[in-house]
C-alpha cells in the first residue's frame, strides 16, 4: 500500500511541474471551466429553457458531443488491438497513452450527459441499489452500464501498467492480458449500444436503420485514430518520448479504410432514401435541402460531406498520408467532418419532422455553447493530467527512487552515506570515476567516501 501511495504522490508531483506554456494552457482551459460553472448555474436555476431545446427537439448540442466522444473513447482500441493481438511494437510502446485518452473521453461523455439532464441531482435513480436501473429494457441504462465498465477497465489496465513500470517490474500477464482482451471487445460494445439507443426508436425513421451501429463504429475508428495521430505528432515534437513512424502509419491506414467505409454507408443511405421518396425520408431531405424554407442544418451537412471527401482523398494518396506535414490537415478535416456528421447531422435531424409532421428547427444558444466548451475543456484538462503523467512514466522520469548506496567492509560496520560529498585527503588518489578536482592544490572531492571493500546497493 505504501508503494501505491508513493506512486500516486510521484505521479501528481510530476504532473504539476511545468513551464510557462504548460501553465498558460491550464489557465486557458480554466477560463472555459469557469464558463461551464456559470452556464451550469443558470441551467440549474432556470431550467433547460435557457437552451435551444424544445418539446419537439429534445436532444441537441450536448448529446451530439456525447455521441462523438463515445466514438473517440472506442477509437482508442485502434492502439490496443494491433499492439496486443498483432504484436505491433511501435504501438505497444505507447498503448497506455490510448488507454488514458479513452479514460478522458469517457469522463467527458459523463459531463455531457450531466449537462443534458434537466435534474442532474436525480442521477442517483440510476445507481443501484439506491435506484432502479432498468436493464435490459432501457437502452439508456445499457449505455450507462457499458460506458462505466469501459471506464473501469481502462483505469485498471492503464494504471496497473504504469505502476509496474514505476516499480521496475513486469506485468502479471495472467491478470493483465484478460483485462486487455475484455477491453478490446468492450470498446466495440460501447458505441454499438450507443447506436442501439437511437436505432431502436421506430418513431424516428431516420434513426431506425440496422446500418446505424456499423456507421457509428466506422466513424469512431476514423475520428478516434485521427485525434490520436495529432496527439502523437505533438508528443514527438514537444517531448522526449519518441513515437515510431510505424505507429503513426498504421493509425493513418486505419483512418483511411474506416473513413472510406463511413462515406460508402452515407452515400448508400442517400441513394436508398431519395431514390423513392416517402415520408420516412423527410428527415434526410431536411438535412440535405431543407423543408418548407427551413434549412438551418443544410450548411452543416454539406460541410461535413465535403470535409470527409477531401480528407479521404488526401489519405488515399500515400505521399500525403506519410507526409507528417500534410497528414495533420487530413486528420483535422476528418475530425470536423465526423463531428458534424455524428452530431448535427444525425442526432438533431432525427427529430425533424416530428412523428405528427411538425417541423421545428433547432439552434444552440450561447449558454449551450459555453457549457459545451466547458465540458470539452474539462475533458482536455483530464487528458492533459493523465497523458503528461503517463509520458513521465514511459520516459522513466516517474519511477521508484533507487535505494541509497552503502559501503560494505570487514573492518567497518555498514553505514548510510549522506548527500554531502566527503572531503578526500589531497594526497590520496581516487579510483572513483565520479571524483573531480574541486580546485586548489589538487584537492579532490568525490560523491562518496573512499574506503575499502565493495560497493553494493542496499
Amino acid at each position: 500500500m505504501r508503494s501505491i501511495i508513493r506512486f500516486v504522490i510521484d505521479f501528481a508531483a510530476y504532473v504539476i511541474k511545468g513551464g510557462p506554456k504548460f501553465y498558460a494552457w491550464l489557465a486557458f482551459l480554466g477560463v472555459f471551466v469557469l464558463a461551464l460553472l456559470y452556464g451550469t448555474y443558470l441551467q440549474a436555476t432556470e431550467g433547460l429553457i435557457v437552451t435551444g431545446l424544445s418539446n419537439q427537439v429534445t436532444d441537441g448540442l450536448y448529446i451530439a458531443n456525447f455521441v462523438f466522444m463515445v466514438g473517440v473513447a472506442a477509437g482508442a482500441v485502434t492502439i490496443v488491438f494491433p499492439a496486443y493481438v498483432y504484436h505491433h511494437k511501435g504501438l505497444h510502446d505507447v498503448t497506455v497513452l490510448g488507454e488514458m485518452l479513452a479514460v478522458s473521453a469517457v469522463m467527458a461523455c459523463n459531463l455531457f450527459i450531466l449537462s443534458h439532464m434537466g435534474r442532474p441531482e436525480r442521477l442517483w435513480h440510476m445507481m443501484p441499489p439506491l435506484g432502479i436501473i432498468n436493464i435490459p429494457s432501457s437502452a439508456l441504462a445499457l449505455d450507462v452500464l457499458t460506458l462505466s465498465t469501459y471506464l473501469i477497465l481502462n483505469l485498471i489496465g492503464g494504471f496497473y501498467f504504469m505502476y509496474t513500470r514505476y516499480m521496475g517490474t513486469e506485468v502479471n500477464r495472467k491478470f493483465y492480458m484478460p483485462l486487455i482482451y475484455v477491453s478490446i471487445v468492450w470498446a466495440l460494445s460501447i458505441h454499438t449500444v450507443t447506436a442501439f439507443f437511437l436505432s431502436t426508436m421506430p418513431a424516428r425513421p431516420m434513426w431506425n436503420t440496422s446500418m446505424m451501429p456499423i456507421r457509428f463504429i466506422s466513424t469512431a475508428f476514423a475520428a478516434g485514430p485521427s485525434l490520436i495521430i495529432l496527439l502523437f505528432l505533438y508528443i514527438r515534437k514537444n517531448t522526449r518520448l519518441w513515437i515510431e513512424d510505424s505507429a503513426i502509419n498504421t493509425l493513418s491506414t486505419i483512418v483511411t479504410f474506416c473513413l472510406g467505409i463511413a462515406l460508402y454507408l452515407t452515400l448508400s443511405e442517400i441513394v436508398t432514401e431519395l431514390y423513392s421518396v416517402t415520408e420516412h425520408s423527410l428527415g434526410l431531405q431536411y438535412l440535405m435541402f431543407g423543408l418548407d424554407g427551413l434549412n438551418k442544418l443544410v450548411p452543416w451537412f454539406w460541410t461535413s460531406l465535403v470535409f470527409n471527401l477531401i480528407a479521404f482523398v488526401m489519405l488515399l494518396t500515400p505521399s500525403v498520408r506519410k507526409d507528417y506535414g500534410l497528414l495533420p490537415f487530413a486528420c483535422i478535416l476528418a475530425i470536423i467532418g465526423i463531428w458534424i456528421e455524428k452530431g448535427m447531422g444525425t442526432v438533431v435531424p432525427g427529430f425533424i419532422p416530428t412523428p405528427i409532421g411538425e417541423v421545428t428547427e433547432y439552434a444552440p444558444t450561447l449558454i449551450e455553447v459555453l457549457i459545451t466548451m466547458g465540458d470539452w475543456a474539462m475533458g482536455m484538462l483530464i487528458a492533459t493530467v493523465l497523458l503528461k503523467g503517463s509520458i513521465g512514466v514511459l520516459l522513466g522520469d516517474v519511477k521508484r527512487a533507487s535505494q541509497p548506496w552503502r559501503v560494505m567492509s570487514d573492518d567497518a560496520p555498514p553505514y548510510q552515506t549522506t548527500f554531502e560529498p566527503a572531503q578526500m585527503e589531497p594526497w590520496a588518489r581516487s579510483s572513483d570515476p565520479d571524483a573531480k578536482v574541486d580546485g586548489g592544490f589538487g584537492t579532490r572531492r568525490g560523491n562518496r567516501p573512499r574506503g575499502q571493500g565493495s560497493v553494493a546497493a542496499e
